[in-house]
């Protein structure tokens, strides 16, 4: 099984690099990539998780109804993308409930910060995957984290996945930096191991970021737009040719039993 998510999100990022933008350009980005995203899904007819924050689901109801109206979960990525209270996980998943009138059960903190699962649990999320259990300079040490899922607190922890030896991460950045090759290699040793596979990206990934006011190093930038688009929807159609099915994270959750 495959899981693949996307954090739809206010696209914040060349603030950390004390970059450039507008809030309007933040979106527009992430809406941008979002079409894109979607298109592909509907050209494999996959389903996928989509982790939104309030703020721009607010701003992009249209996206939204599309994602929902074409089978995709959704899910609380909190209320923003750079501010975060434990308010926002129940106030999150009551407001994207009501907006949309479906079920959220599912949470990402954005930038997978640490949450204390017991406020998880009290804001009514079954499962949450907001840790990568690798080391990751500057960000986080999570290599006493289980590799695989495992229940904390009453609640699904679904760690993004990493390799089985040495706990290489298969999120975004390795997805754009690593020849595509080298990462099928770390993907099939992954879901051969685990039986299942946990990647996630973003919107924006998918647009065009190389604007030199958003002074953004290249490791963030390379691979992204079209080549993003290209390289996205190769991986997907080799998943495919070896019979692994795609599933949301309501699915997978169903599916397991916990």
């Amino acid at each position: 099984m495959v899981l693949l998510s996307f954090d739809i999100e206010e696209f914040d990022m060349p603030l950390e690099y004390k970059g450039e933008i507008t809030f309007e350009e933040q979106i527009l980005i992430s809406q941008n990539g979002l079409k894109k995203i979607l298109d592909i899904l509907k050209k494999h007819e996959i389903k996928a998780t989509f982790f939104s924050t309030v703020i721009f689901a607010k701003r992009s109801t249209f996206l939204i109804n599309r994602l929902l109206d074409e089978g995709h979960e959704l899910a609380s990525h909190t209320w923003y993308h750079s501010r975060y209270e434990n308010k926002h996980l129940k106030e999150s998943r009551e407001e994207l409930g009501k907006l949309f009138s479906t079920k959220i059960i599912g949470i990402r903190i954005p930038r997978m910060r640490a949450v204390d699962n017991r406020e998880v649990f009290k804001a009514g999320y079954s499962y949450n995957s907001s840790v990568n259990p690798t080391w990751l300079p500057g960000r986080y040490n999570n290599l006493q984290v289980p590799r695989t899922y495992f229940k904390d607190k009453n609640v699904l922890q679904i760690p993004a996945s990493v390799s089985p030896f040495f706990r290489i991460p298969l999120f975004w950045l390795s997805f754009h930096n690593f020849p595509l090759w080298i990462y099928k290699i770390l993907a099939m040793l992954t879901l051969k191991n685990d039986k299942y596979l946990n990647l996630y990206f973003h919107p924006w990934e998918f647009s065009n970021i190389k604007n030199k006011s958003y002074n953004l190093p290249s490791f963030t930038t390379v691979n992204t737009g079209d080549a993003m688009v290209r390289r996205l929807d190769n991986f997907i159609s080799w998943v495919k040719e070896k019979n692994y099915t795609f599933v949301t994270f309501q699915q997978f959750q169903e599916r397991i039993g916990l």
